[in-house]
Order: structure tokens, then C-alpha cells, then sequence
């Protein structure tokens, strides 16, 4: 019965994130955007300043940030903040749904449409541009994983500290929009003044961009390790935090 429970749950969540088309402007339909226009100007030839790739080799890898931050940074936090705020989660508590359900099924829901942005923009890109890539899939995937649960453990953190809806949109705008145009995740960081280069290290999502980045390409494990400590690391420590600062009430 508690399968039965969480999957109808799913499908809730699911009506509920097709309803909200500012997000699935920004997951589904802005990247691409960004990927035709880019690829219209600069073309996809190989160029030596990006080690031998186009401007959109580099570019979809990179934008996986943009992607699970629209899901992490901005639906998760915000719809969490809004079930606690109208009391819906102390009301499942009286029913079979449990409070940890609907978080879990959150969490698979914007795990899925993260992938299915990704793969949308993969196709696009592949179709218009003649999109390379010279990694291994399962290196892929499993940075992207790691790039999305990072992301989402941010997400976890802002629903467990912002005391309502009105707050948790005001602190995720001021981490989601530095983390979109410092980190690489919209325009390369390699062109960018020295100053915001350096001040790029210090945001995760520049880290998924390099991990994602250094996977597609196919570079050697140690050349990105730095970025998947990192993101371990803020994985870890924003989780344990929400943990222990999250209310139900």
C-alpha cells in the first residue's frame, strides 16, 4: 500500500512541476536558447582555445549546472518551503503519506526532470551542432549525479533555514543568480576577468561545471578530483545541517 502511496505521490508532484512554467522555461527551453544563439554566432569548429573543441562541445557540459540549479536552487527549496508554510506536511502526518515521502518524491521528481533537461539539451545540440564527446558515459552520469545531489543538498539547506515561502524565493534568487553567470555555467569562466575567475572557485556550481566539463572530454580521474571532493564535501555538510535545522511546522 505505501508503493501504491508514493507512486500516486509521484504523479502528483509531477502535474504540479508542469504547472509551474517559469521552471520548465529555465530548465527545458532557456539553455536551448542559449545553445542556438551561441551555436549561430560561434559555430561548433574546433578552436584552440578550448583544447580542441567548438564552442558548444564545451558549452552543454557546462550548462548541466544552469540545469540542476533551476531544479535545486529554485522548485525544490521553494515548494518544500510552501508545503511547510500552508501546514501540508503536518496534515499528511494524520494520513498513510508521510512527511518523508513527499521530500523523497520531490527529490525524484526533480531528479528526473534534471535528467530529461539535460538529455533535451544533449539532442538539441547533437541534432543543430554536431555535438562531440569523447568521455565514457558512465563517468558521465555519475558526475552528473553527483553534480545534481550537491546542488539539491543547497536546495535541502535553503527549505531547512528560510522561515517561509517569501524568504526561501529571496535567498534562493541570491544564490541561484551569481551561481548562473559566475560559474561558467552560461558564459565560460575562461573568459572572464582574473578578479571573477578566482571568485568563481569559491561557488559549487563552478565546480559541477568543471566536473562536468573535464567527464565529457574525457580527461584523466585526477584532473577533476578536486571537483568531486568538493562536491562530496558541500554534499556531506549541507545535508547534515538540513538534518538537524529542518521542521516539519
Amino acid at each position: 500500500m505505501k508503493t501504491r502511496i508514493f507512486l500516486q505521490m509521484i504523479q502528483f508532484e509531477f502535474k504540479l512541476f508542469f504547472r509551474n512554467w517559469i521552471n520548465l522555461f529555465f530548465l527545458l527551453a532557456f539553455p536551448t536558447l542559449m545553445i542556438v544563439t551561441f551555436g549561430s554566432i560561434f559555430g561548433n569548429s574546433p578552436v584552440p582555445e578550448f583544447g580542441g573543441y567548438g564552442t558548444i562541445d564545451i558549452s552543454v557540459p557546462a550548462y548541466a549546472g544552469m540545469i540542476v540549479s533551476v531544479t535545486g536552487l529554485m522548485n525544490l527549496p521553494l515548494t518544500l518551503c510552501e508545503y511547510r508554510e500552508k501546514k501540508i506536511l503536518k496534515r499528511y502526518r494524520a494520513t498513510p503519506v508521510k512527511p518523508m515521502m513527499v521530500i523523497l518524491s520531490q527529490t525524484g521528481v526533480n531528479l528526473l526532470m534534471t535528467l530529461v533537461g539535460m538529455a533535451f539539451l544533449i539532442l538539441t545540440a547533437t541534432l543543430l551542432f554536431d555535438l562531440r564527446f569523447s568521455g565514457r558515459i558512465i563517468a558521465v552520469l555519475l558526475m552528473f549525479l553527483l553534480s545534481t545531489m550537491s546542488v539539491f543538498s543547497i536546495g535541502f539547506l535553503i527549505a531547512s533555514v528560510a522561515p517561509n515561502a517569501k524568504a526561501a524565493t529571496a535567498i534562493a534568487n541570491l544564490v541561484y543568480f551569481p551561481m548562473l553567470f559566475l560559474t561558467g555555467a552560461t558564459i565560460p569562466v575562461d573568459i572572464m576577468p582574473n578578479w571573477m575567475q578566482e571568485l568563481a572557485q569559491f561557488l559549487p556550481v563552478t565546480h559541477v561545471v568543471k566536473g562536468m566539463r573535464g567527464a565529457w572530454t574525457g580527461v584523466s580521474f585526477s584532473e577533476i578530483m578536486i571537483n568531486i571532493v568538493v562536491l562530496i564535501g558541500i554534499t556531506v555538510v549541507c545535508l547534515a545541517i538540513s538534518v538537524k535545522l529542518f521542521k516539519w511546522e
